[in-house]
């Protein structure tokens, strides 16, 4: 990823005022049924409602072992969806998936209640799956960034903290440039998302849909403020479905080790994790902009991968992109005719 250095610098930066806090709202995901043709909606959301006990009880009955550990369907919600094709019943089936993503479960439980719903109402189901919109699946993470930690060389840290916090104002009020900024908040929690085995592309659906529902337009999904002490505040509430049990996480050796290496003990605990490496991304990438700026920083990873692609190896990767950048001329040709005068000058 872009920022894998700088995000780790990140976090070192957040310790001075006591690194990241992270909370979730719990492990709970949203099946969604879908009911057409019913003449009376709104009679048919009581009729369903009033079969709440019925439906749970159904529900549960797919995943015992899912109740055992304390988990299953919670409850039941009812919504009539006006839409193009006319108004539809959707109801919702509540499920608290414990240490799984869940979508598996869900969907067996939606699939075995669409029946009942089509009797009771005379309408007809047709999509029973679960929604990758996790709101009440959410992560949260805020961390404090001391002004005397960072600022740079040339650009002291009141300067910094003043030029994040314009950023983060420019992305919340503009979706142009909010659908770079939480791209990049994404870069880094994706890769923790495949690195153990999670579905990055349900993440990554759901980030993007609740950043569009925070409010009126698509706005971010971090927040930049200054403190009282002009130190920087940032903050990130996002849903986040990843899970430890079931699915590529359980059985795939690298995510096993990925997993172990974290050592978490729930999927609660990964995703407050998740959501701490997006806020230390978010900084990194805002520190750059109001400072350097982040051309260098895609610079000088081009001038690596220039300088692997031409051949260099170990060190000379690192000393090859150094001049590239120095010279500014990452190119191919550039990087092998430097790389060639490194090797000529290692015979003499």
């Amino acid at each position: 990823m872009l920022f894998h250095e700088t995000h780790r610098d990140a976090a070192k930066m957040a310790r001075g005022k006591g690194g990241f806090t992270a909370n979730t709202s719990g492990p709970i995901m949203i099946g969604q049924i879908q009911l057409v043709g019913v003449s009376d909606p709104h009679g048919a959301r009581m009729t369903i409602l009033a079969h709440r006990d019925e439906i749970l009880s159904m529900a549960n009955e797919k995943d015992p072992v899912l109740v055992k550990f304390g988990g299953g369907a919670k409850d039941v919600e009812v919504r009539v969806v006006e839409t193009a094709r006319g108004p539809m019943v959707i109801t919702h089936l509540i499920v608290d998936c414990r240490d799984a993503m869940g979508a598996n479960a869900v969907n067996t439980m939606a699939e075995s209640i669409a029946p009942h719903l089509e009797a009771w109402t005379g309408g007809r189901v047709y999509l029973r799956i679960v929604s990758n919109l996790a709101v009440r699946r959410l992560a949260r993470a805020r961390a404090v960034f001391s002004k005397d930690l960072i600022g740079t060389d040339t650009v002291p840290g009141e300067k910094v903290v003043d030029g994040i916090v314009d950023a983060y104002a420019f992305a919340d009020a503009d979706p142009f440039r909010c659908a770079t900024h939480n791209k990049g908040i994404m870069n880094g929690i994706d890769a923790v998302v495949l690195a153990t085995g999670n579905d990055w592309r349900a993440i990554e659906a759901g980030a993007h849909a609740y950043a569009a529902t925070k409010s009126s337009g698509y706005r971010s999904l971090t927040t930049w403020e200054k403190n009282g002490e002009g130190d920087l505040v940032g903050t990130i509430e996002l849903p986040l479905a990843v899970g430890l049990v079931g699915g590529a996480t359980a059985v795939h050796p690298t995510a096993k080790a990925n997993v172990r290496l974290l050592g978490v003990k729930s999927a609660q605990e990964l995703a407050e994790i998740i959501a701490s490496v997006g806020l230390a991304q978010n900084f990194a990438a805002l520190r750059a902009l109001a400072t350097e700026g982040i051309q260098r920083g895609h610079m000088s990873l081009h001038a690596r991968n220039i300088a692997a692609t031409v051949g260099a190896v170990g060190e000379e990767i690192d000393r090859v992109a150094e001049v590239l950048v120095k010279d500014r001329r990452v190119r191919m040709d550039h990087a092998s005719d430097v790389l060639a005068k490194i090797r000529d000058k290692k015979k003499r």
